[in-house]
């Protein structure tokens, strides 16, 4: 009896539990199955990415895990400047403002994006579980942005996709631009699918002149429901009236890159992912020497590295991705830029942060 009751507890979890997010509705799988990605019932990388580890390298990881990294943390909390939402409403550049992590809010062109909105406490489904936020505030909550044109999404794991934040968007935001599959996450949460564009890889969709565009990235999808591969993972081009912007998601190193940077490059800014990496997931994530390489194959002129400074994800200490990356730039003569938690940065402008405020 205790068997069938785990087992049903399980099921009931599994199949209803919202954050685990939903199904695909019919019109969405046919766009899916479809897609020159989708190859033997999963979304593949546009070259072999093995994930397979053996039993001695998972135990290894296990251990690692369990004795922590002393320097896997700030001892403190970290430094946010908070969101002047009338600032940001009235400077006519075009402007991002980094919220820790992937989470960024930018304006080109004059329409508001919001890029892989992540505001809980932790990333992961169940609360007080998983990695926690460094930080004790965030630059604004929610509830005081201003009206978003765009959320845009770059792939569905909890650090990048999270049910409560999209929650509490959901009734601000005039569309969501995600890669395919992600729409049966959100309208399970109560997002109008007419509000939802899914596009494959090399699609487009302009909204108010900002152009975005699908393209690759070299990772892997799910959210722990038997699901890995079931939704796509993509990397965005965005490109205005003055800026072209370009947004990594998460993804190891490939030959992407340069195909992005001939098809869509020069770049005034690339927004690339820079930590939570380890020698075992090297296929999925970047070292950050390698997120300066991609940088240069994309052609980015200037760089704000990213997937660090909110949540430990990995066994490396929580300054090594920026320290690595700054030592990489002035290596490859990059213009680095680094900004503060909540900071505004202003695309063009011939001054941008630059200090070393993790020290």
């Amino acid at each position: 009896m205790i068997v069938i009751i785990a087992a049903l507890a399980i099921f009931l979890i599994v199949y209803f539990y919202p954050p685990l997010g939903g199904k695909s509705s019919a019109e969405s799988q046919r766009k899916i199955q479809q897609s020159p990605q989708f190859v033997d019932g999963k979304f593949r990388n546009q070259i072999p990415t093995p994930m397979d580890y053996s039993l001695k390298e998972t135990a290894d990881a296990l251990i690692k895990t369990v004795k922590g990294n002393p320097n896997g943390r700030p001892k403190g909390s970290l430094p946010v400047d908070s969101f002047d939402a009338k600032a940001f409403a009235e400077k006519a550049e075009d402007q991002v403002v980094w919220f820790g992590h992937s989470t960024l809010l930018l304006k080109a062109s004059g329409v508001k994006v919001l890029i892989d909105p992540v505001f809980g406490t932790y990333a992961s489904p169940v609360p007080y579980f998983g990695p926690k936020r460094y930080s004790d505030k965030l630059p604004a909550e929610i509830e005081e942005l201003p009206e978003i044109d765009v959320v845009l999404i770059s792939h569905d794991h909890y650090d990048h996709l999270d049910y409560g934040s999209i929650r509490k968007l959901k009734g601000k935001v005039k569309q969501f631009i995600v890669p395919l599959g992600i729409s049966g996450h959100l309208t399970k949460w109560g997002v109008d699918p007419d509000r939802i564009k899914e596009l494959d890889w090399w699609e487009e969709e302009t909204v108010q002149g900002l152009t975005f565009v699908s393209t690759p990235a070299r990772h892997f999808s799910g959210r722990g429901r038997g699901d890995s591969g079931a939704t796509l993972w993509s990397s965005w081009v965005m490109t205005g009236k003055e800026t072209n912007i370009y947004y990594s998601g998460d993804s190891g190193y490939g030959p992407h890159f340069k195909e992005i940077g001939d098809k869509y490059g020069p770049f005034d800014l690339t927004l690339i992912e820079t930590g939570q990496y380890d020698e075992q997931w090297a296929n999925i994530h970047m070292t950050p020497e390698e997120s300066l390489q991609a940088n240069q194959d994309v052609q980015g002129k200037r760089m704000i590295p990213i997937h660090w400074g909110a949540f430990t994800l990995a066994l490396h200490s929580w300054t090594d991705p920026i320290e690595r990356a700054k030592l990489a730039a002035e290596q490859r003569n990059t213009v680095l830029i680094t900004p503060r938690i909540g900071e505004t940065v202003t695309i063009g402008s011939p001054e941008y942060p630059s200090s070393k405020w993790w020290e």
